[in-house]
C-alpha cells in the first residue's frame, strides 16, 4: 500500500509543482481572446467551465488505454509502476499542455496544422496520414472494448447460471456473438449521433453523468484493493517468492521468456503514462476554453488524473489473480476479462457491474470524440466548413464505414497498430511542441527530453515488431540510436530562433 500511495503522491506532487514551471516557461496570456469566442459558431466553439472541460478532458483521453494498457503492463512486473509515473509528469502532461495551449493559440488548430506550422510542411503531411489512422483506430478499438464488456454482462443477466458464468464459458457461441454484434452497432449509432450534434448538446450534458460512473469505478476498485483482503502485488509476488522491495521496481518479471522490456512497455502503457490520441483530443476542448489561465488545470491536470486511474488498474494486474500465470491466461484475447473478473470479484454482483460501466463509459466517451475530431481533422485539410449538417454528413458517413470495415480485423493486431501509431504522434507533438519553444528563444529541454525518447521508442519498436520491419533486437535498438539522433541534429541545425522582434504576440 505504501509503493501505491508514495506513486499517487509523485503524480499530485507533479501537478502542484513541475506544472507551474511547464506554465512559466510557456508564458500565458490571460487577457487573450481564446477560440471559444473568438472563433464561436455554436456547434464546436462553445465557451464552458474550466470543471466542465477538465471532466470532459479526462474522459476523452481516458479510453480503455489506462485501463488495458496497465494491466497488459503488470506482466512487467512494478516497473509498470515507475513508467506510468514519471512517463505521466515529465513527459505524458507536459505533452497535452501544450498540444492543448498551442491549439489555443491557433485558433484552435489540429495537430497536423501545428506540426506544420512549427516543423515545416512535411511533417502536417505526415501528421494528417497518423493522426487520422490513429484516430480510426481509437475509434474502432474503443466500439470492440465497451462491446465486449457489455457483451458480458447482458450474457450474465440473462443465464440461469447467474453473474461470472458467461464470462468462463466459451465467447464464441453463436448467442454471444449476436449479443456483441447488436452492442457493436448500438455505440456505432451513439458516435454517429455526438460526432455530428453540437459539442454542448450530448457530451456536454451525458458527460457528467459518464463522470459520476467513472468517479464510482475508480473508488470502488480502490476500495476493493484495499479492503477486500487481496494481498498487494501478489500476483507477481508469488513468483518472487518474497515481497516487493525497491530493486524490483527496476526488474523485468515477464512471464514470457525473451519478451524484452525496451521498447515493448513503453508501447503497451501508453495513455496512463503518454498518448498522442491526446493530442487529436485536446484541439477539443480547447475549443471551448474560456482563459488561458485555465490550461494548466484543464490539460496538465486532466492528464494527472488519467494516471491515477492508470496505477490502480495497474494495481488490479499486479494482485488480482495468484500467480503471472493465471494473468496471462485471462489476458487472451483482450484484457476485458480481467476487468470483468476484478470488478465482479472484489466488488460483488451490483458493484461489479456499475464499476465495469463505469470503465465502458471510458473508451465510448473517447471513441466518440475520436470521430468527432478525425471529421474535423479531414475537414480541415480539404477546407470544408462543419456548420450544415449536410456537410458534416458527407465526411461522417463514409469515415464509419471505413470504421466498421476495420472492426471485423483481430483485436490484437489492431490493438498493436494502435499502440504504435499512438506514440509517433505523441513524438511528432513533443517535437512540435519543442520546436515552438526553440524558435521562440524559451527553454525546451522540457520537451526535447521526451521527444527524444519517444523517438527511440517508436522507432525502435517499429524496427523490431511483426507489424514493422521485424530487424532483430540488437539491430532495432540501434536502428532507433541512429534515427533518434538524425532526429535530434537535425532539430538543432536546421530550426532557427526567431528574433524577438519577429515573434508572435504570444
Amino acid at each position: 500500500m505504501l509503493w501505491f500511495f508514495i506513486c499517487v503522491a509523485i503524480l499530485l506532487l507533479g501537478y502542484w509543482l513541475y506544472s507551474k514551471v511547464v506554465e512559466k516557461i510557456f508564458v500565458i496570456n490571460p487577457e487573450r481572446k481564446t477560440p471559444a469566442y473568438s472563433m464561436g459558431d455554436g456547434v464546436d466553439y462553445v465557451p464552458m467551465s474550466k470543471n466542465k472541460i477538465w471532466l470532459i478532458q479526462l474522459l476523452n483521453i481516458a479510453g480503455t488505454g489506462p485501463i488495458f494498457g496497465p494491466i497488459l503492463g503488470a506482466l512487467y512486473g512494478p516497473v509498470a509502476m515507475l513508467w506510468i509515473v514519471f512517463g505521466c509528469v515529465f513527459a505524458g502532461a507536459v505533452h497535452d499542455y501544450f498540444s492543448g495551449m498551442l491549439s489555443i493559440r491557433n485558433g484552435g488548430a489540429n495537430i497536423p496544422f501545428l506540426a506544420g506550422k512549427y516543423l515545416g510542411r512535411p511533417a502536417k503531411h505526415f501528421m494528417n496520414f497518423i493522426a487520422i489512422l490513429l484516430l480510426l483506430l481509437v475509434g474502432v478499438v474503443f466500439v470492440a472494448s465497451p462491446a465486449s464488456l457489455l457483451t458480458n454482462i447482458t450474457n450474465d443477466l440473462m443465464t440461469s447460471g447467474g453473474v461470472g458464468a458467461a464470462a468462463v464459458n466459451d465467447e464464441a457461441g453463436a448467442s454471444n456473438t449476436n449479443i456483441l454484434m447488436i452492442w457493436t452497432a448500438i455505440i456505432f449509432i451513439y458516435y454517429i449521433l455526438a460526432t455530428l450534434v453540437p459539442i454542448d448538446k450530448i457530451i456536454g450534458r451525458i458527460y457528467p453523468i459518464f463522470g459520476g460512473l467513472l468517479m464510482f469505478m475508480t473508488l470502488g476498485m480502490l476500495f476493493g484493493l484495499f479492503f477486500e483482503g487481496i494481498p498487494l502485488f501478489r500476483t507477481i509476488t508469488t513468483e518472487l517468492g518474497h515481497d516487493v522491495t525497491l530493486a524490483d521496481f527496476f526488474a523485468n518479471l515477464h512471464p514470457k521468456e525473451g519478451t524484452p522490456l525496451w521498447p515493448l512497455l513503453f508501447v503497451t502503457i501508453a495513455c496512463g503514462a503518454v498518448s498522442g490520441f491526446h493530442a487529436t483530443q485536446s484541439p477539443l476542448m480547447a475549443r471551448c476554453t474560456q482563459n488561458e489561465k485555465e490550461g494548466r488545470f484543464i490539460f496538465y491536470g486532466a492528464m494527472i488524473g488519467e494516471g491515477v486511474i492508470a496505477l490502480i488498474w495497474c494495481m488490479v494486474g499486479l494482485s488480482f489473480y495468484d500467480d503471472q500465470a493465471s494473468l496471462l491466461e485471462a489476458l487472451k484475447g483482450t484484457p476485458s476479462k480481467v476487468v470483468y473478473d476484478s470488478a465482479i470479484g472484489m466488488l460483488g454482483v451490483f458493484g461489479g457491474i456499475l464499476a465495469v460501466l463505469g470503465v465502458v463509459v471510458l473508451p465510448i466517451t473517447s471513441g466518440d470524440t475520436a470521430f468527432r475530431a478525425a471529421r474535423l481533422l479531414i475537414a480541415d485539410f480539404f477546407k470544408f466548413e462543419q456548420r450544415s449538417l449536410i456537410k458534416r454528413l458527407t465526411i461522417a458517413i463514409p469515415l464509419f464505414a471505413i470504421g466498421f470495415w476495420v472492426s471485423t480485423v483481430d483485436f490484437q493486431v489492431l490493438w498493436r497498430y494502435f499502440g504504435w501509431a499512438n506514440q509517433t504522434t505523441a513524438m511528432v507533438m513533443l517535437w512540435t511542441a519543442s520546436a515552438y519553444l526553440f524558435r521562440h528563444q524559451k527553454f525546451h529541454w522540457i520537451t526535447t527530453i521526451p521527444a527524444i525518447f519517444m523517438t527511440l521508442v517508436c522507432s525502435t519498436y517499429i524496427a523490431n515488431a511483426p507489424i514493422g520491419f521485424g530487424l532483430s533486437y540488437d539491430v532495432s535498438v540501434w536502428a532507433g540510436v541512429a534515427t533518434t539522433a538524425v532526429a535530434l541534429i537535425s532539430f538543432l541545425v536546421f530550426l532557427k530562433p526567431i528574433p524577438k522582434e519577429q515573434q508572435e504576440n504570444d
